[in-house]
């Protein structure tokens, strides 16, 4: 080979070599701890201000930590050529929906109970899970009396005291909530996928072994009887929501149980009486 035609050679090889892969910006979702908020700067938040930062629905969601955070001084993202128009808005935003971690106490002994005994089993997955999908009839314009499900946040009680009865915290702002005023029937499910379970496993979220749990009845607004209670089960497992923005009206619902399914293993479904589901206990 002549040597002039030698660096031509270098590079088709190289090409060739290269052709199969493509590089990329990585994106990344990294919080430092100046993205952890005080308690005392969250109750600096004005009850004016705050229902504002959720109102722009756009802007809020809008909020990104610029690559360089993660990559270095030196690196480039289109995110930090973008300015908002209220450079006080997106941190203020971001910061309502954070929290120290050390503030949701996790149990180190939460371990499934055996599949045979599945009451105590229904009353594990509800106590254990931090959120569940909601189904309920909608009464949007497009998919009226069509099936609408929805994901929310939910709590049976603090790690250490569960009831069983799942509490709920909502806005009126909600499609779902705006369903269950026509129809105040509801139906939550829970998988234990949403723990480490059925991983470690190697289970698929569909397979009967990984345990899934629905629960049918009445949604209700919580009484005053029962308030305290509520927020003490819901804020303890979400502390966030301490700082969500009294303008979207947030109360808080439970779910009166009318029928309990449960799949925990293969050849069949159990329905557990409502009876036994309340004596057994998840601990």
């Amino acid at each position: 080979m002549r040597p002039r035609y030698f660096p031509l050679a270098v590079f088709a090889t190289v090409l060739c070599v290269c052709r199969s892969y493509t590089l990329r910006n990585p994106v990344f979702w990294a919080v430092s701890s100046n993205d952890v908020v005080e308690e005392a700067e969250l109750d600096a938040l004005s009850e004016e201000a705050a229902p504002a930062l959720l109102a722009d629905g756009a802007g809020l969601w809008k909020q990104a930590y610029p690559a360089s955070k993660v990559l270095g001084d030196g690196a480039e993202s289109p995110k930090e050529l973008v300015k908002s128009e209220n450079d006080n808005v997106a941190p203020l935003s971001s910061r309502l929906f954070s929290y120290r971690v050390e503030e949701v106490k996790k149990s180190a002994n939460a371990t499934p109970p055996p599949h045979q005994e599945t009451a105590r089993t229904a009353r594990y997955i509800a106590h254990y899970s931090d959120w569940g999908h909601v189904a309920t009839i909608s009464t949007q314009d497009k998919i009226k009396g069509l099936p609408f499900g929805n994901i929310f946040s939910v709590s049976d009680g603090p790690l250490d005291n569960s009831t069983g009865v799942i509490y709920f915290y909502v806005t009126p702002m909600d499609n779902t909530v705006s369903d269950l005023k026509s129809s105040p029937y509801a139906s939550l499910t829970f998988s234990e996928a949403e723990g480490d379970f059925c991983r470690q496993m190697v289970y698929d979220p569909e397979d009967p072994r990984c345990a899934r749990l629905t629960l049918t009845g009445k949604m209700v607004e919580v009484g005053p009887e029962d308030l305290e209670f509520a927020k003490e089960a819901m804020f303890s497992r979400h502390p966030v929501m301490k700082k969500w923005p009294v303008g979207h009206k947030w109360f808080f619902m439970k779910l009166e149980l009318i029928h309990v399914w449960l799949q925990d293993w293969v050849g069949g479904v159990s329905l557990i009486p409502l009876e036994d589901y309340f004596k057994a206990t998840p601990f």
